[in-house]
């Protein structure tokens, strides 16, 4: 069997630090360098521009959906597209690359395993086993291939029962009976079901069990359906969609709104300043753009033109105190703890059952890391988050560590304006989701050494 490795180099591989040389990085191996090396970025403020002009990536959560339908309406794409975030790099890949009789490791991109699970399994001919990082090895896939299987999908586990690798032989797949599938899962399970259901004989009905999380996720993937011509209805928790296909289409992506969360959390810390953010769309599909409203508790407006969006500092008060429920936006919930601590604004999170099974447990990934500055936060067993205002001496110059995700070296970026020389261990990982994010920084007026450390 050949072995493709869709991961190769991280994207920030192609993106140089501001300060100091690059060193090679081979991304998703599991015997990767940081086994004898860690790498730190140093962070610290100057003077602090009163304009900052940010650039955004494309949303991944958009740009990945249209790879598959793309890949599955017929669309030709590219195998490669430079600068892209890894997340999306590994799935296109993945969807150029020859599919029989090959090993593909995507490393840790969680969203491309659900989404390439369910592609493949309805690709006729298709045999490829799929794999990724240790952590992923660890992320559940069951009530998917559970979902899939009952459909008609040839699918076994190489290893562990319910998680990857997966071995995977296509076929047609189809389904007389509507599918019951728990709401309180990731989102990305249902859409990718909603993604190949036009592609299977009959289409496909899904009911959703219980309180359905990252509805709007769910929304976004049948926006997008519908723009490659699916037929399909949504009708308070059950999803039909018809067999009849894909069209051909050519849609353009939008610019990020999870992404553009750390810079709303970058403006809550300096109301002298404004920050520019080119491409953010006020009629945005992504539930992400619920940031502008959260923020609004921090004292930050949102004022759009025809080319985006600036952050200023409203005429309205900052609250007290705040509770918020993130059951349809989970992503936001790294930024919105760090920036609340870092702004002394005791806070409430609920909804967050889905962080334990990301990059990282984020709820202990964020108690952790948010003790190292001196803030002591809570959590309980229906997975929420809080601080009440309780402190404790922060550690000097603290270490962050990121635990392989993406949104713990962003989130945490910020807190430079309130601890000088601040650390951020494993800074490429933001090429996840953000390849550029450093160089961002840079620019908005941050000072960063790289540090290799012998472990």
């Amino acid at each position: 069997m050949e072995t493709i490795e869709v991961s190769g180099k991280r994207a920030s591989d192609r993106h140089e630090f501001p300060t100091t040389k690059r060193k090679a990085l081979t991304l998703h191996n599991p015997n990767r360098r940081f086994a004898m090396k860690k790498n730190e970025l140093t962070l610290s403020c100057g003077s602090m521009p009163k304009l900052i002009d940010a650039a955004l990536p494309e949303s991944k959560s958009i740009e990945n959906r249209l790879l598959i339908m793309k890949a599955l309406a017929g669309v030709p794409f590219a195998a490669s597209n430079p600068g892209e975030c890894d997340d999306t790099a590994v799935l296109r890949r993945a969807l150029t690359c020859d599919c029989r009789d090959c090993r593909i490791d995507i490393g840790a991109a969680g969203t491309a395993m659900r989404f390439l699970t369910a592609y493949f399994a309805a690709k006729p001919d298709a045999r490829i086993t799929l794999d990724g990082s240790p952590r992923m090895r660890r992320r559940p896939i069951r009530i998917l291939v559970d979902a899939l299987r009952s459909c008609g999908a040839d699918i076994d586990y190489e290893a562990e029962e319910g998680f990857p690798p997966l071995h995977i032989t296509g076929k047609t797949l189809r389904s007389k009976l509507p599918l019951d599938v728990q709401g309180d899962i990731s989102s990305q399970y249902i859409s990718a079901l909603m993604m190949i259901a036009p592609c299977m004989e009959i289409g496909l009905a899904i009911r959703l069990s219980g309180a359905v999380v990252s509805t709007p996720y769910i929304e976004m993937t049948a926006a997008l359906m519908r723009k490659f011509g699916a037929r399909l209805d949504i009708n308070s928790n059950e999803i039909r969609v018809d067999g009849t296909g894909y069209k051909p289409a050519a849609i353009d992506s939008e610019k990020d709104w999870s992404a553009a969360s750390y810079w709303y959390e970058l403006k809550s810390l300096l109301p002298e300043s404004e920050i520019r953010l080119h491409g953010l769309r006020a009629d945005s599909v992504q539930g992400d753009k619920r940031i502008e409203e959260i923020f609004r508790l921090f004292g930050v407006d949102t004022v759009f033109d025809n080319d985006g969006a600036t952050l200023k500092t409203g005429n309205f008060p900052r609250v007290k105190s705040f509770t918020l429920d993130l059951t349809k936006q989970p992503d936001l919930a790294q930024t919105i703890a760090v920036a609340a601590c870092l702004n002394g604004i005791p806070y409430r999170l609920t909804g967050l059952s889905t962080l334990k099974i990301k990059e990282t447990d984020r709820i202990e990934a964020l108690k952790s890391q948010l003790l190292k500055l001196g803030f002591i936060v809570e959590s309980d067993a229906d997975c929420s988050l809080s601080w009440d205002g309780k402190r404790i001496s922060p550690e000097n110059m603290p270490e962050i560590e990121t635990f392989d995700d993406h949104r713990m070296a962003m989130a945490f970026a910020p807190a430079a304006l309130r601890f000088p020389k601040i650390k951020i261990c494993n800074p490429e990982v933001v090429a996840k989701s953000y390849p550029s994010f450093w160089q961002e920084l840079s620019k908005a007026g941050f000072k960063m050494e790289e540090e290799w450390k012998q472990l």
